[in-house]
C-alpha cells in the first residue's frame, strides 16, 4: 500500500457531518473505456425495526429496485427489532419482500432473529431451533442468492448455507455468520439459564470453525489470483464502541466469541498485499475506521499486531435509520489507493 487510510478517514468525518443532506446518488454518465469494469453494490442491515419500519419495508425494497446500477446487495442481518417476536410468519413475510428484489441479495442472519430469541418478549424460543428455521426459510437451495440469481459458493455441505463466497472483477468476497451476544455464547436467560449449554457451545464452535475456514480460503484465493482486494461481511460488530465503555480492555472475555475470527482476518490481511474491508451491522451507528491500526484499543483487546490495510465500515440501522450504503469498486485499470468508495443513501419513501 502506498499510504494508509488516514485520508479516507478524513473524508468519512466530513460525510458524518453532512449526514443530514444524504441523497440518492446521481445517475452515472455512460461508461467510459477506463471504467468499463467498475461496478457498484449495496449494503444495508438492522432493518426493519419496529412497526413503523416494518410497514415501510416494502417501499424500501421498491426503492432498492430502482437502483439499476447495483450488481448485488447484502443485508448484514437483524431483520427485526431485538424485542420483537421470532415467529415463522414474520420470517416468511421478510422472505417474501426479499423475493421482490430484482438485484441478487446475499443475506447473513443476525442475532435478533435467532440468538436472542430465548427472550420472553421474543417468544422464549430455543435459539438453535430458530436457526434451523431461518435456514429452511431463507436458504432452501444451496449456492443461490435471494432476489435475482448470482453465482455464489456456500458452505451448505457442512451445514452453513448462509456462508458464501464469490469473486467479482478480481475482488474476493466472503459473507460469514458471526453473531452479536458474544457470537451466541451469552446464556439463554429467557429460558432460565445462567450458563451456555453444551449444544450452544457446540454450535458456536462448529460455526466459528467454518467461518475461519472460509476466511482463510478467501485470502488464499486472493493471494493465488493476485486479487485487487478482499471484502468480508458479518452481522456482529466485533469492534463495537459500546464494548469499550464496558471495560472490555481489562475484560477481553466479553468478546471471547470473536477472537478466532478476528485473528483469522488479521492474519489474512497481514499476508495480503492489498486493501481489506470489513462491513458489519449490529451496533447501528454508521462508522468507518481502522480497528486494528496502531494505537487502537482493539489491538490490545485481541492481542493483534497493528495492521495498516484493514478498514471496517459499520452500516447504520435500527428504528430511526433510513439509509443504505452504495459502494463503488474502482475499475481494474484505474490507478487509485481507494479500491472501494461509498456514500450513505437515504431510502426514498
Amino acid at each position: 500500500m502506498t499510504r494508509t487510510f488516514l485520508t479516507r478517514l478524513g473524508a468519512v468525518a466530513g460525510a458524518v457531518a453532512l449526514a443530514a443532506s444524504l441523497s440518492t446518488p446521481a445517475v452515472a454518465a455512460p461508461a467510459a473505456e477506463n471504467t468499463k469494469d467498475a461496478y457498484t453494490f449495496g449494503v444495508f442491515g438492522d432493518v426493519p425495526y419496529g412497526a413503523a419500519q416494518v410497514a415501510e419495508f416494502p417501499s424500501m425494497i421498491s426503492d432498492l429496485n430502482t437502483q439499476t446500477d447495483l450488481s448485488f446487495l447484502t443485508h448484514v442481518g437483524d431483520i427485526k427489532a431485538g424485542s420483537a417476536q421470532c415467529t415463522d410468519e414474520y420470517f416468511q413475510m421478510i422472505r417474501a419482500q426479499f423475493d421482490r428484489l430484482e438485484t441478487p441479495l446475499i443475506y447473513t442472519p443476525g442475532d435478533n432473529e435467532w440468538v436472542d430469541c430465548h427472550r420472553t418478549n421474543n417468544g422464549s424460543y430455543n435459539p438453535l431451533e430458530r436457526l434451523d428455521t431461518l435456514r429452511e426459510i431463507f436458504f432452501p437451495v444451496a449456492n443461490k442468492t435471494l432476489g435475482a440469481t448470482m453465482p455464489v459458493k456456500s458452505q451448505a455441505a457442512i451445514g452453513l448455507p448462509e456462508n458464501v463466497s464469490f469473486t467479482k472483477q478480481r475482488v474476493e468476497f466472503a459473507v460469514v455468520d458471526v453473531q452479536g451476544s458474544n457470537n451466541s455464547l451469552a446464556p439463554w436467560s429467557g429460558l432460565g439459564l445462567t450458563e451456555a449449554t453444551d449444544e450452544q457451545l457446540a454450535e458456536e464452535a462448529h460455526r466459528t470453525e467454518a467461518n475461519v475456514a472460509l476466511i482463510n480460503q478467501t485470502f488464499a484465493k486472493a493471494e493465488k489470483t493476485n486479487a485487487r482486494g478482499v471484502v468480508i461481511m458479518t452481522q456482529a460488530d466485533m469492534f463495537d464502541p459500546w464494548q469499550l465503555t464496558q471495560n472490555v480492555e481489562q475484560n477481553p472475555e466479553l468478546v471471547s466469541g470473536f477472537h478466532e475470527t478476528v485473528e483469522a482476518i488479521a492474519a489474512g490481511a497481514r499476508s495480503f498485499d492489498g486493501p481489506v474491508y470489513l462491513f458489519n451491522g449490529d451496533s447501528h451507528v454508521y462508522n468507518a475506521d481502522e480497528p486494528l491500526a496502531e494505537g487502537s484499543p482493539w489491538v490490545n483487546v485481541y492481542g493483534i499486531e497493528p495492521l495498516t490495510n484493514l478498514q471496517r465500515i459499520t452500516v447504520a440501522g435500527a428504528a430511526t435509520s433510513n439509509e443504505w450504503l452504495s459502494v463503488s469498486v474502482a475499475p481494474a485499470n484505474q490507478q487509485t489507493d481507494e479500491l472501494l468508495t461509498w456514500e450513505r443513501v437515504q431510502f426514498q419513501k
